[in-house]
């Protein structure tokens, strides 16, 4: 059994892996924004925490990590304002790798983008700017630490049922269902040749513990 701490519990990829960490026996805490949304996270499987990531200080999200074998970034700022992606989606995932790394709990897995890099290319005055700039910097600093880490970067992603298929190979984006995106985060968890590399990937025709495997 690992104990796994979602950051992001409530988002629509959390809910879809909850479940399957917790029916294979892992014991799962999802941080949520609000006490309004705890009902749906238990149903999920997971136990709720409620916990203000943009503005909890490092050793507040030290404490809230400690004794968890694994974190996983699923959070997001949802768009709006360039100050909030950048305070949600860089600052607040750093300060968590950071902390993190205070705790003791070296395993981490990053929920990115198919293309998140430095040179993303996005154009300044998209709207698409802000969170662009704000992963690649979460992402690098990722890269930069001694965790032990994983960065995921799935393509556009989609509504559609899991197929548990994937593809690691493609050099252009189409698209991803959430429901493997999940799949795909539980099976890192579960295989140690996945640290320290960064994985994209579609839906394709590649079983997922397959295609992730080194």
């Amino acid at each position: 059994m690992a104990r796994i701490l979602i950051v992001g519990g409530h988002g629509k990829v959390a809910l879809l892996l909850s479940p399957i960490l917790a029916a294979r026996g892992d014991d799962v805490t999802a941080v949520i924004r609000s006490e309004d949304h705890a009902d749906e996270v238990r149903a999920s499987g997971a136990a709720p925490a409620v916990f203000d990531v943009e503005h909890e200080s490092r050793d507040a999200f030290a404490q809230l990590i400690a004794g968890h074998d694994a974190v996983v970034w699923s959070a997001g700022a949802g768009g709006g304002s360039a100050e909030r992606t950048a305070a949600v989606d860089r600052d607040a995932a750093i300060r968590s790798m950071d902390a993190a790394a205070d705790a003791g709990v070296h395993r981490y897995i990053m929920v990115s983008y198919f293309g998140a890099s430095p040179n993303h290319g996005v154009d300044p005055s998209n709207s698409f700017f802000a969170y662009a700039e704000a992963k690649a910097a979460a992402d690098e600093h990722l890269r930069a630490s001694s965790l032990e880490w994983t960065v995921l970067g799935p393509s556009s992603l989609t509504l559609d049922e899991a197929t548990g298929r994937i593809d690691t190979t493609a050099t252009e984006s189409t698209a991803a269902s959430r429901a493997n995106v999940a799949q795909v985060i539980a099976q890192a968890l579960a295989d140690s040749s996945t640290i320290g590399r960064t994985i994209t990937f579609n839906d394709g025709s590649t079983p997922i513990a397959e295609a992730v495997r080194a």
